[in-house]
């Protein structure tokens, strides 16, 4: 276990404060807005807090009576906040929802190779053969999330299916860190970059494979799952700056500090809990927290990011706005700290 020094009252505080604008962003039925209800379903779960709840209800049924986009794997995010809805209040017309993305996921969406998912931004074949560590947060561990529910044993295979080529792909296993994106199709790793959001993408989602599996040891895929993460892990401790976080690029000294990806990843060694990563969470605590403002918006955080052709493209990628997934991952790590 690790052992964290925190005050809770303090931290409760900003996960309202986070919540609360979170909420209020006019947030639309997509990936950014899977990302932050996330989050804001995790704060809900930890706070107990009903006005979370309701709110998240109201956005939801107003939202479902306009008419929901096309599915994607982006979209598919959205599935998350749909489960906790259904649990909640025991409404069919959210766990309709959630089987309609089941089902795209498994019988609709792209895929390629040993029946990978192929990450998919839109209805059109955007990157063809492409995986990126983005889709294990918007379908695997969703899909991990419904076939653990339903104790369904093929869904549960799927989902381990895609964490399992997604860390053969992405993982570099000299260095322990993440690759963006995987070409299938050029056999490439495209820019060839340690992207700090995507190694948060895959630290935090494999850090949910143990808690959402009684007999995880059974899955052989699982013995993957927790060797590629223990080796991330120790990878990633070494490159977190002084001031608590993890860069945009992760070896790249000239890349700026990124919040979102330190919230994934601090929550990831949270959920791992080895004893020794107790002081990498404890600093990234105070980073993380110095990057909240006092109306509760996530700063640092980078904007949207494909993958991008070299170092200088992710660079530059502007980091002033408020981001959905910069509110749900620090909701997130911050419900992690005192669950």
């Amino acid at each position: 276990m690790l052992q964290l020094d925190y005050d809770r009252e303090q931290i409760l505080q900003v996960i309202d404060k986070v919540t609360r604008k979170t909420l209020a962003m006019d947030l639309t039925w997509d990936w950014p807005c899977g990302v932050a209800y996330y989050g804001v379903s995790r704060a809900y779960k930890t706070t107990g807090n009903k006005d979370y709840l309701n709110m998240l209800i109201q956005w939801a049924d107003e939202y479902i009576e306009l008419g929901l986009p096309d599915w994607t794997v982006n979209t598919c995010a959205m599935g998350h906040v749909m489960i906790m809805l259904y649990e909640e209040t025991g409404n069919q017309k959210y766990w309709d929802i959630v089987m309609s993305k089941v089902d795209y996921l498994q019988n609709h969406a792209l895929r390629f190779g040993d029946h990978v998912l192929q990450h998919t931004v839109s209805v059109a074949n955007d990157f063809p053969e492409q995986a990126w560590a983005d889709t294990l947060f918007m379908a695997a561990f969703f899909l991990l999330r419904v076939g653990s529910k339903l104790n369904d044993q093929a869904m549960i295979q799927d989902a381990l299916n895609q964490y399992y080529w997604h860390i053969k792909y992405l993982q570099d296993p000299g260095t322990g860190f993440w690759f963006h994106g995987y070409n299938n199709v050029k056999q490439d790793h495209m820019s060839g970059l340690y992207w700090g959001r995507a190694n948060a993408w895959g630290a935090y989602t494999m850090s949910q494979v143990k808690p959402l599996l009684k007999d995880w040891y059974l899955y052989p895929q699982c013995m993957d799952v927790e060797c590629s993460l223990r080796d991330q892990l120790a990878a990633l401790k070494l490159v977190q700056t002084e001031n608590g976080l993890w860069r945009t690029v992760l070896d790249d000294e000239e890349s700026y500090e990124e919040v979102s990806a330190s919230c994934g990843i601090a929550a990831a060694m949270i959920n791992n809990g080895n004893p020794l990563h107790t002081k990498y969470v404890q600093k990234a605590l105070g980073g993380i927290l110095k990057n909240i403002s006092e109306d509760g918006r996530v700063l640092g955080v980078s904007g949207g990011t494909a993958v991008m052709k070299d170092r200088e493209g992710y660079r530059n990628i502007p980091k002033d706005w408020i981001q959905g997934w910069g509110q749900g991952l620090a909701l997130a790590f911050l419900s992690d700290m005192i669950k």
